[in-house]
């Protein structure tokens, strides 16, 4: 026998075993009303109130439904009462401007939208057959309770789940595809790995939208975890809930860890979670005496992953195992800064241009309506990943580079080639390259090299506003340098590895 996977499964689960259990406690602080603490009955009787409201507005099998929010409960929620039911959810990044959502709501052909009331006015111009800002009014219109939604008759393993936008290597981001078998292989694995069962408490801290929450809200899910919403990041509130809710599992980027650190150093008695939190990481490597500080000062247990979009999200992880027990802090730390071995069904291999590669069920379906970009890379039966990197013992995977022209910065892809695009059409600008630069808070931070028009007196201040006009905030450089010209190739190439050397003077790996 052969059964379709389907990621209504961790929620049908959930219902079934757990029906009395408290699924979720949403954000209470947010501008919709808060959908408060309510059951793993109560969670599947919304998801499925949502398929019947999509149903009731004539959103067919496979049409897309985009969603632009802060951290929620309703956007938990959809994660199954939209693809659960045969729809294509995509859960757009909250933090881009108009012109970028626009732009991924128009490509994925999106059919409905449905927007954070936060974002009301700045996305007002976003044109979309059926639009719903968050509230409980939109609730009413979405909701169809009491009402059985019309089953999927066809559920197809190979169907697209969800599509989540990623900033790549060219000026327009890119649909990665993820199918149902990607979700709940990659959300199945990844639980296994970090051991998640139904006593854990999961923090919300890592963006939602974000790969699907690296696959988390499916996980925990199908084990009948309790989800804890917050909407927005903060250290010293992280810390709060932790304490109030009896945490046991959060993830992020190397940027929130900091942003723990730095405000357990004002904690006052002993730190939340010390003996019993698990804190998952991903984005870049975080620096040693960051992973050192997290075991010493916090004494959580960390562990970190590698993945991409296209990838579901995970290919390796670096949890502390038993040989590392007895090492020096210092050391132990050292070991678990590399990316880590093979999650269970990925094979990774290195080319012979130092290129990372990776084999997996959970490697995306394809680029939506962009088959030469899929064709670039994923060929001969290789996932093509944009690192450079080595194995080690133990088939232990280190990133050394990025060969992509990607920076990383608090955990969020940034294009340099988009950011470049937008700094370039300012009138006084002649040239202009983006690169990363190492930062300790944000791992890398973006910085703009720009050649002046002759006899402009444009200034760093002029470039960043001009910037925050086209892009997020999040992509629009931090640091602008003025130069006289930029190092080019002799057939007018820009060579960035030139350009972002004396920056990274000292550093054993240009990833940060």
């Amino acid at each position: 026998m052969q059964v379709p996977l389907s990621i209504i499964d961790y929620l049908r689960r959930a219902e079934q075993v757990f029906p009395e259990r408290i699924a979720f406690v949403d954000e209470p602080n947010q501008p919709a009303e808060s959908w408060g603490a309510q059951t793993y009955r109560e969670m599947a009787r919304r998801a499925r109130a949502q398929a019947a409201g999509l149903d009731a507005l004539g959103i067919a099998r496979g049409a897309r439904v985009a969603i632009v929010s802060q951290n929620s409960a309703r956007l938990l929620t959809s994660f199954f009462g939209v693809s659960g039911y045969g729809r294509i959810l995509a859960p757009i990044n909250f933090r881009l401007v108009a012109d970028e959502v626009a732009y991924i709501v128009d490509h994925c052909g999106a059919e409905v939208l449905i927007v954070d009331p936060e974002l009301d006015e700045a996305l007002a111009d976003v044109s979309v057959r059926h639009r719903f800002v968050i509230s409980a009014e939109s609730d009413e219109a979405l909701y169809r309770f009491g009402v059985e939604p019309e089953p999927w008759e066809h559920p197809d393993e190979n169907a697209v789940a969800t599509i989540n936008y990623t900033s790549g290597t060219t000026a327009r981001p890119k649909g990665v595809q993820l199918t149902h078998r990607n979700l709940w292989l990659n959300a199945a694995t990844f639980g296994w790995h970090l051991g998640v069962n139904d006593r854990d408490v999961y923090l919300h801290t890592l963006p939602q939208f974000h790969c699907n929450g690296w696959g988390m809200p499916y996980a925990v899910t199908a084990m009948g975890g309790r989800h804890v919403i917050l909407r927005k990041v903060d250290g010293a509130e992280i810390l709060r809930r932790i304490e109030s809710h009896g945490v046991t599992l959060m993830c992020g980027a190397p940027a929130v860890v900091n942003l723990v650190l730095d405000a357990a150093e004002h904690w006052r008695g002993e730190i939340p979670g010390a003996g019993r939190m698990q804190l998952v990481v991903a984005g870049a490597p975080p620096p040693a005496r960051t992973i050192e500080r997290v075991e010493t000062e916090l004494g959580w247990k960390l562990t970190q992953i590698y993945g991409l979009t296209e990838t579901a999200p995970l290919l390796t992880i670096n949890s502390p195992r038993q040989e590392l027990d007895d090492l020096p802090p210092a050391e132990r730390a050292t070991r678990l800064g590399a990316a880590g071995a093979p999650a269970l069904g990925v094979e990774i291999a290195v080319d012979d241009d130092g290129e990372v590669l990776a084999r997996s069920n959970v490697v995306m379906g394809g680029y939506w309506n962009q088959a030469e970009e899929t064709d670039k890379v994923i060929a001969n039966g290789w996932f093509r990943t944009g690192d450079g990197g080595s194995l080690g013992e133990g088939h232990v995977l280190t990133i050394a580079d990025r060969k992509k022209d990607v920076i990383v910065s608090g955990g969020e892809n940034v294009s340099s080639i988009e950011v470049e695009d937008a700094i370039f059409a300012h009138p006084d600008v002649a040239e202009v390259a983006v690169i990363g630069i190492p930062d300790e808070k944000w791992g890398e931070l973006v910085m703009a090299l720009v050649v002046r028009k002759p006899g402009s007196e444009l200034s760093e201040r002029d470039v960043i506003d001009h910037t925050k006009k086209k892009l997020a905030g999040y992509k629009c450089p931090k640091r602008v340098e003025f130069r006289e010209q930029l190092a080019r190739t002799a057939t007018g190439k820009l060579q960035k590895f030139k350009l972002r050397e004396p920056y990274w003077q000292g550093y054993q790996r240009n990833v940060n």
